[in-house]
């Protein structure tokens, strides 16, 4: 990224020998998970005094177009700050390392609480659901809109996995490896890339199709994402005859047989008008039509309004 100066994150810069210390020379007992682009360990590390837990997050050095995208999300990182986004460290850039740093503010993503790892995990009340939509809502409504800042971002990364909980469930929002940086100004344009980040069964369409992105392109991943904690299912279930999560809810939801795909137990907790609104947002981020899906801000205030629904409802049944 060009119009990076490495120099302005000089402040957030961690070295090697201390990320190796925290991960125990990134030993199989600080492994968590792997990606197609980093592998992920856990670790303590000493900041200004505190001892803290920490994510270490080792990108892997074949990776197409690593160094601009490492230094992409630096900047982000080191710039965005709310309280439903993951918090930045830092970062390792020596000996040929690619590494970023995050607070462990969380101990589980998003993903865990679909298909087989429920059994592990549990699952999510409605009420629960609802609120991390709101959270993630929000976070994607401060990193497109916020007037503060003279520029947007359009994530292009939104799934299941880049959504982390914390102990009380609250969300944070990740993943922010496949950003793109764009002018305040220019917010309500399309913008072409000669790569076209794809994530299987999330990923926007028409972006696949013409390879031009915008801030409409995350609402279709974001509603992937309300139907999966709807359906308890993830987006995409290999060598499966209903493969892809995002037909599967379009032609029920047409068909008014949505509740059919609904785990029997979230359903009996659901205020109707609470559901009806979740879904018709999922529905709308879907739509083939770019310009017909909602806009974030309008998403926000739709579920907040779900939200305030189920609770109205589940208090007439407790007074």
């Amino acid at each position: 990224m060009s119009s990076v100066n490495h120099d302005d994150f000089a402040h957030l810069r961690i070295p090697l020998e201390d990320v190796l210390s925290a991960t125990n020379n990134f030993s199989n007992e600080y492994f968590g998970v792997r990606d197609a682009f980093a592998k992920f360990y856990r670790g303590q590390l000493l900041s200004y005094g505190e001892l803290i837990e920490i994510e270490v997050r080792r990108l892997n050095k074949e990776w197409f177009d690593g160094e601009q995208q490492f230094w992409m999300e630096v900047s982000m990182l080191s710039s965005l700050k709310h309280r439903n986004l993951v918090s930045l460290v830092g970062f390792c850039d020596d000996n040929d390392e690619k590494i970023i740093i995050t607070k462990r503010e969380y101990r589980r993503n998003l993903s865990n609480y679909l298909g087989s790892s429920v059994w592990w995990w549990g699952v999510l009340t409605w009420v629960q659901i609802l609120k991390i939509c709101v959270g993630i809502a929000q976070a994607l409504s401060y990193i497109h809109y916020d007037e503060s800042r003279d520029f947007s971002v359009i994530h292009r990364n939104i799934d299941s996995e880049s959504i982390y909980l914390n102990h009380d469930q609250e969300p944070k929002l990740g993943g922010f490896i496949r950003c793109m940086k764009i002018k305040a100004s220019e917010r309500h344009n399309s913008f072409y890339t000669d790569k076209v980040w794809s994530t299987d069964g999330y990923t926007d369409p028409t972006y696949i199709e013409t390879k031009r992105a915008n801030h409409k392109s995350d609402m279709y991943s974001f509603g992937i994402v309300m139907f999966e904690q709807l359906c308890g299912r993830k987006a995409v279930i290999k060598d499966d005859q209903d493969k892809y999560l995002a037909s599967v809810a379009v032609a029920h939801y047409r068909e008014k047989k949505l509740s059919e795909i609904i785990d029997r137990e979230l359903w009996n907790q659901m205020d109707s008008q609470s559901f009806n609104i979740f879904a018709e947002i999922a529905y709308e981020c879907l739509n083939e039509e770019r310009s017909q899906r909602p806009n974030i801000d309008e998403i926000v205030t739709r579920l907040e309004k779900a939200l305030e629904l189920q609770l109205d409802h589940q208090n007439e049944f407790t007074v």
